[in-house]
């Protein structure tokens, strides 16, 4: 098959879809990769490291997708992009399908198949795909170092000349992937940490990180899948009432708590802020469905009351190597499940191939993807010889 990998045009995007491990290993499989001069630039990977592992480079994005078969992508591609896309051709990025229906019906109308990574399911069989838990590592990971470097404090405790400085103290609230990196990242670092989650399963992953697991009185909320299903009004209340308290003792607070495609749950009051220390911390990982705090600004940094708020964006584009490595071999594991040993093979009653994919043959098939398992047609009795 033909691949094209191209430079991401969305702003302050650094990562790149595919790294030269990933396409070397293409190659050696007989597959032909064009990659865009300059594509991997932002993540540390020149042009002559993409030649070395057998790709040949394009000098723009016309001339690395003439006769593609399946372009991967971190993001949703460019108008310009859309329209140098033959249809049949097969795309597989982070795409947002729950908030994107005007680029699904784009799709559908260019004649693609799209799959859109955030959709791979988190069963076991799919992990070496799961783009979420990949990249939301990176992002639990770095929110520690953003507080670290904003709070002027030690996060450990240090035996000094002048005395001894106790150690800092961290609340992590939501316990998936980010926030259990949040939680390993501040304990080597030497921090108290607690955490919050509202399913009581994280209990035992939390305490085997080192922290203490906050106790709400509110009933588990695992829902299917292992995620956050929404509170009741009553219940939140409860939950903020015993954060709240928290908060006021914590130096950092990194908020993760997210609940798939719908708004981020409201954990920090503006009244919780006011009742924190002068120099305190919050990272609110939750900024781009609104934010886990009150008063967080998304895509932008906040002093209020004393205590600065950072509301990023996109954290793992400031971590782009290893971001496009591990995305890389995400997009490579998908790869797997739908290219055979003759070429593009789609095997749709595979549930990671089928309940990802977003378009097809023309159609939007997001929401209703059991409509492309083929109907069975059932065979005729044999009629009996008389």
């Amino acid at each position: 098959m033909k691949f094209a990998v191209l430079t991401e045009q969305a702003d302050g995007e650094t990562r790149v879809a595919l790294v030269p491990e990933t396409v070397g290993r293409l190659s050696r499989a007989g597959h032909a990769i064009k990659v865009q001069s300059g594509a991997g630039d932002a993540a540390g990977f020149p042009d002559s490291t993409y030649e070395d592992a057998g790709a040949a480079i394009a000098p723009d994005v016309s001339a690395a997708l003439s006769s593609v078969d399946l372009l991967p992508l971190v993001g949703p591609p460019s108008a310009d992009t859309l329209g140098l896309l033959p249809s049949g051709t097969v795309i597989a990025g982070m795409f947002r399908a729950a908030a994107s229906e005007d680029l699904l019906k784009q799709f559908a109308s260019s004649g693609l198949t799209a799959f859109s990574m955030e959709l791979i399911p988190r069963i076991a069989r799919a992990q070496r795909a799961d783009v979420l838990s990949s990249q939301a590592s990176l992002a639990g990971y770095k929110a520690v170092l953003m507080a670290a470097d904003t709070i002027g404090k030690f996060l450990p405790m240090m035996m000094t000349a002048a005395g001894t400085i106790p150690p800092a103290r961290v609340l992590v609230l939501g316990a998936g992937v980010a926030g259990l990196q949040a939680i390993a990242t501040a304990r080597r670092l030497g921090a108290i940490v607690e955490a919050f989650d509202v399913r009581a399963a994280t209990k035992e992953q939390v305490e085997s990180l080192g922290a203490t697991f906050v106790e709400t009185p509110a009933a588990d909320a695992q829902a299917e899948g292992g995620y956050a299903r929404e509170l009741g009004e009553d219940e939140q209340e409860r939950q903020r009432a015993v954060i709240a308290e928290h908060a006021a003792a914590s130096d950092v607070i990194i908020t993760t708590a997210a609940i798939p495609n719908r708004p981020a749950p409201l954990l920090i009051t503006a009244d919780a802020v006011k009742a924190m220390q002068p120099g305190s911390v919050i990272v609110d990982l939750a900024a781009e469905t609104g934010g886990n705090c009150e008063l967080t600004d998304p895509g932008k940094t906040v002093k209020i009351h004393g205590v600065t708020i950072h509301g990023p964006f996109n954290i793992p584009a400031s971590m782009p190597l290893h971001a496009s490595q591990m995305y890389s071999r995400n997009l490579n594991a998908l790869f797997d499940l739908i290219i055979g040993d003759e070429g593009l093979n789609l095997d749709f009653t595979d549930e990671v191939v089928r309940l990802s994919c977003i378009t097809h043959d023309g159609r939007v098939v997001f929401g209703d993807q059991d409509s492309l398992i083929p109907s069975q047609t059932p065979e005729k009795p044999e009629e009996k010889a008389t």
